[in-house]
């Protein structure tokens, strides 16, 4: 991002107060290294193996996954990013403009707590990969203490990183991305000369609901960004291209997922324990030369540490916008004592690391979705966001409609959310209308979600007519070439 006033310094203190016009300087360009950051993660391989191992997918079945998931995942980042740069601001302080500011403690809370399962995940993988290359070149075995040192050396450093600020977290990022991109030509290099092709290419297909499902379980870690995409876009003008912030969004996420969820469906094609492995992680020692895997598995930790970073980042806004009165770099350390807690349970107690985090994941994809579905369709008809309301917590604030809360967006949001649920799957809850239909057996309780509260917000009557000045006012300077989306009306029309 570039250098504003606030982002210069080594830590960035502004919290989730709308950024002034002047200080907006960023460039489009810049998001390409975020959304490659945010997905480099060992466990995209583990999930590519589960495509063969446990939804039955031959090779050209994990190829349309390993495109399809991104792409709709992403595209949904991408069109959710557009708020930030119309109100300047991060996503759960734009959401008080449509749920109101008692009615947004609601998502929110839900948006938080579940950041603590993602960034736990995470920490715990980051943990496995510092274990395993302390194995490899060390020979250093694991044990309960030594796991969680690592875990806590982990939790620290994504702390340090994400407490930082916008500026640690894009550098980070850049850097990443080069060494990430030269392993990974290594390590597709070495896998070609090494597979058998000819069994891969004759691995039997799998069913049209389990090509449906697999999109899903990978999407879900992308949908999981779409409420912190304005934290990142929020430095940028407001003439800034729409279609490039969708562009970038979803082109970092391909040239990182379509490799990695194919290589994990190789692997596992010699390898099918790889998707039961007891960690995500260690595998990789057992299947690269040491001189590709110690390299591969210290840039897939740095790629861990930073999504953890990403996530902690946008964890701080969430928690000042649940009434945290301290700064962000302080809020952030909230989320980093809880994953750190939660992972050392996980670590030591848990029997099924990739059992827990897929079950993990369709419930994450839902819980997010609801918000999507409502914030998404706001979007279309909004012309702005007033800054002065959003920071206005009181009785006076322009959002505060009905008692805090805004009544159509927290029904559709609440409905959605219930809706979502009775069609999931999981191991740990199985919703009632799971079975015998095309949404539970296509495992789109998530795309349920996301159309039912969409349309629902979109029929019920929403409180007051008119605009808030402060919104009129980023109208006008925006001008009216873009609609609330910042696409223009047929744009956003086909974006829907």
């Amino acid at each position: 991002m570039s250098k504003t006033v606030e982002t210069e310094g080594a830590l960035e203190t502004r919290g989730i107060e709308q950024v002034p016009d002047h200080e907006r300087t960023g460039r489009t360009r810049e998001l390409f290294p975020t959304w490659v950051g945010a997905n480099i993660s060992v466990l995209l391989l583990t999930m590519g193996a589960s495509l063969v191992v446990a939804y039955h997918l031959n090779i050209w079945q994990a190829l349309v996954v390993a495109v399809a998931a991104p792409v709709v995942s992403y595209g949904l980042v991408g069109l959710i990013g557009i708020a930030g740069k119309r109100g300047g601001a991060p996503g759960m302080a734009l959401s008080r403009a449509v749920f109101g500011q008692r009615g947004n403690l609601l998502p929110g809370s839900l948006i938080w707590m579940a950041r603590w399962g993602w960034e736990t995940i995470n920490a715990v993988t980051g943990a496995y990969a510092m274990l395993t290359i302390l194995d490899i070149v060390f020979g250093i075995e694991a044990n309960s203490v030594l796991d969680l040192v690592t875990l806590l050396v982990f939790v620290v450093a994504t702390f340090a990183i994400s407490g930082l600020g916008i500026n640690a977290v894009q550098k980070c990022n850049r850097y990443a991305t080069y060494f990430f991109g030269v392993f990974s030509v290594l390590v597709l290099v070495y896998l070609a000369v090494q597979t058998d092709w000819a069994r891969v290419m004759h691995h039997g297909a799998g069913s049209a609901a389990a090509v449906i499902t697999g999109i899903g379980m990978i999407a879900a870690g992308g949908v999981s960004w779409i409420p912190t995409a304005p934290d990142f876009t929020r430095y940028l003008p407001r003439t800034a291209s729409s279609k490039a912030i969708v562009g970038t969004a979803v082109g970092g996420a391909v040239v990182v997922v379509l490799p990695m969820v194919l290589m994990g469906a190789v692997m596992a094609v010699s390898t099918p324990d790889l998707a039961s492995a007891t960690d995500p992680v260690s595998f990789l020692g057992k299947i690269l030369p040491t001189w590709i895997a110690v390299p591969y598995l210290c840039i897939a930790l740095v790629g861990m540490l930073l999504i953890n970073s990403m996530s902690m980042y946008s964890a701080g806004f969430t928690a000042q916008t649940l009434g945290f009165r301290v700064p962000r770099h302080w809020a952030v350390s909230v989320n980093a004592v809880i994953s750190l807690v939660f992972g050392g349970v996980l670590m030591l107690v848990a029997t099924s690391f990739m059992g827990s985090f897929i079950a993990f994941l369709s419930l994450l994809a839902v819980a997010f979705s609801a918000w999507v579905g409502v914030f998404g369709v706001d979007m279309l008809r909004r012309t702005g966001y007033d800054g002065r309301a959003m920071a206005d917590t009181t009785r006076t604030s322009a959002y505060w409609y009905r008692g805090g809360f805004s009544p159509a967006a927290v029904t559709a949001w609440a409905v959605g959310l219930v809706s979502g649920l009775l069609f999931t799957t999981s191991d740990w809850f199985t919703g009632p209308l799971a079975t015998n239909n095309l949404v539970g057996e296509y495992g789109l309780g998530w795309v349920a979600t996301i159309v039912i509260s969409g349309v629902l917000y979109r029929v019920l009557p929403k409180p007051g007519t008119g605009a808030p000045a402060g919104e009129r006012e980023a109208a006008e300077a925006t001008g009216p070439a873009e609609s609330a989306s910042g696409l223009t009306g047929e744009q956003a029309t086909a974006a829907v």
